[in-house]
């Protein structure tokens, strides 16, 4: 099945979508590279996206493909269950995923979660309460993390 790429400027810089059937990525970019096209699908994922940047949306109900190594699925299943405007620490889903000592790849997880925002990756933070590294960088990672506690 062939993967499509979607396009849509935010405040944060280009939010591109891969899609199918269903989402199977989301990431930032700072310009698109490769050929824009939107669909239905893509085009309410967007606007989900957009809600929840605008304080709006809390949790996202377009249809989305997990993806990784089983691990990595069930660290990614595990980060849907952080609540909106709280965080957890890599220590905590390891627990969850009844892996305790495996905080190390929780982080390696969600470094590669490919669902940024509809998967919270955000919300995972150090035992010692600092945020720890993100894909999107710390800056974002601190935006979004304002954004959910201020409209919580």
């Amino acid at each position: 099945m062939q993967t499509n790429f979607a396009y849509y400027k935010c405040e944060l810089g280009f939010v591109k979508i891969g899609y199918t059937d269903t989402v199977i990525f989301i990431k930032l970019t700072d310009k698109p590279d490769s050929e824009n096209t939107p669909s239905e699908l893509s085009d309410t994922a967007f606007s989900q996206i957009r809600e929840y940047l605008d304080g709006k949306r809390k949790s996202f109900d377009f249809p989305m493909k997990l993806s990784g190594t089983d691990f990595g699925q069930r660290c990614l299943r595990a980060l849907l269950d952080v609540p909106y405007g709280s965080t957890a620490s890599y220590k905590d889903i390891a627990a969850a995923i009844g892996n305790p000592g495996a905080c190390r790849a929780v982080g390696s997880a969600c470094n590669k979660n490919p669902l940024w925002i509809a998967v919270p990756c955000h919300r995972i933070i150090a035992s010692d309460g600092s945020l720890g590294g993100y894909e999107g960088g710390l800056r974002i990672k601190k935006h979004l993390l304002k954004l959910e506690k201020e409209n919580k």
